[in-house]
């Protein structure tokens, strides 16, 4: 029988492969790599389901303007004249508004809510990962960010997702003794979840290696054989893979595999770094849970032996430029947040590790999961911005689910890639 071809070997392929052969599917991954230049390493390594808001909201405008004058702000936008970009961000801002960050949220949020459930029966399948369970709090040192934060969660609760109330700063003090005093107040959410994003890939590459399933790394796709509606093979590594069904799950370079194609799958890459310190630095109080600073937009994830900090948006194209203040702006952030935080961190030498890698943002900051409009058997399954770790589960299942049974579950319709491409090519 010939496999289903996943194209992509981050964690939205690797979730795919996983619950395809669960179902009894012969499955080949094909990664490109290197694997510590793509976002499924250098996240921050947080399964949250809660945190189920678009990236284009209400207001975004106005700030993203503002941002773009300053290099070191949490979204740099940096505008090209390609005007395919162009384009994107006409209608991305077009999204900055209240009914579609609502419509937004509430359909990633229903998406999301079997992801523990699914990270739970991955781990009793057999897949290990460094996996921590110490929800996730919310810190700010403005009140009135932390009033408005709190309320745009109100959409989300219906979902059953647990909410502390707001605290203080001495209540959330207690919580987290680690909190600087200009910790003004914060919330935490109980059931959030942390990986080592690293042993996450490794874990499930080795899970489907050891049962016979070809992952193969390092290795370039160069095309996808079509004929009429079908999609025949994939040609990786100098070799026709012939393929009964193609998985583009390919992150930021999705749009480069299907562009011969000529469908339009309207993703950019979102470049975000991530600062790893080993050991974590010497603390009064070490953290003892992961810390969101939504003000400046810094995740911060305590991991065993070490400390990640994440964080920041780049859209200036598909690339891995080191832009150093755009390092140091995250490394700062942890100081107003962090009792003892070193003054001066350094951002190089030995037990500093710095990565970036390029998310796949969508103009509506939704996923684009499902059949690519005007083919039976051709598969998309990328865009999911900051949220990839969180939804990769859910997607592994959708994906399958669409392989096997041959319709989509009715909770992935609003990632339809349809939306994008209606009229190019005809319905599937």
């Amino acid at each position: 029988m010939q496999p289903v071809v996943i194209i992509g070997g981050g964690i939205i392929g690797l979730c795919t492969a996983f619950a395809l052969h669960q179902r009894g599917c012969s499955v080949m991954v094909i990664d490109a790599g290197p694997r510590e230049r793509a976002a499924s390493h250098v996240n921050a390594g947080w399964i949250v389901p809660t945190l189920a808001e678009p990236v284009p909201s209400p207001g975004l405008i106005a700030t993203s303007l503002r941002w773009m004058l300053r290099s070191d702000s949490p979204l740099d936008l940096r505008p090209r004249l390609d005007p395919s970009f162009l384009r994107w961000t006409l209608h991305f801002w077009r999204h900055c508004n209240a009914r579609d960050y609502l419509a937004g949220t509430e359909a990633t949020a229903a998406f999301g809510a079997c992801s523990l459930a699914l990270y739970d029966a991955m781990r009793e399948a057999g897949v290990q990962y460094e996996e921590h369970r110490d929800g996730l709090l919310f810190v700010y040192r403005a009140p009135a960010a932390l009033e408005h934060d709190y309320a745009a969660l109100e959409p989300i609760r219906r979902f059953g997702f647990d909410v502390s109330a707001p605290m203080d700063g001495a209540e959330i003090r207690t919580l987290e003794p680690s909190l600087a005093a200009t910790v003004t107040g914060g919330y935490w959410l109980p059931q959030e979840r942390s990986v080592r994003p690293d042993s996450l890939v490794r874990g499930l590459v080795d899970y489907l290696q050891e049962r016979g399933i070809e992952v193969r790394q390092d290795t370039q796709v160069t095309g996808i054989e079509t004929t009429g509606r079908l999609a025949r093979a994939v040609f990786a590594g100098g070799q026709r893979i012939p393929a009964q069904a193609i998985v583009v799950a390919a992150g930021a370079w999705t749009p480069r595999l299907l562009k011969p194609l000529r469908v339009n799958v309207p993703i950019e890459a979102g470049k975000g770094y991530s600062i790893d310190l080993t050991p974590a630095p010497a603390l009064p109080h070490p953290v003892s849970r992961p810390l969101y600073l939504h003000e400046t937009r810094v995740a911060i994830t305590p991991l065993d032996g070490m400390i990640r900090l994440a964080g920041t948006m780049e859209l200036s194209g598909l690339n891995h430029d080191m832009r150093q203040e755009r390092v140091t702006a995250i490394a700062r952030s942890a100081g107003w947040a962090i009792h003892g935080w070193p003054h001066k961190m350094p951002t190089s030498g030995p037990g500093v590790q710095i990565w970036n890698g390029p998310r796949p943002m969508t103009p509506d900051g939704l996923p684009v999961i499902g059949w690519l409009p005007g083919y039976r058997n051709l598969i998309v399954a990328s865009g999911h911005a900051m949220l990839g770790v969180t939804l990769a589960p859910a997607t592994g299942d959708a994906v399958a689910d669409l392989i096997t049974a041959g319709r989509a579950p009715d909770v992935i319709a609003p990632f339809d890639p349809a939306r994008f491409t209606k009229g190019e090519r005809g319905d599937h």
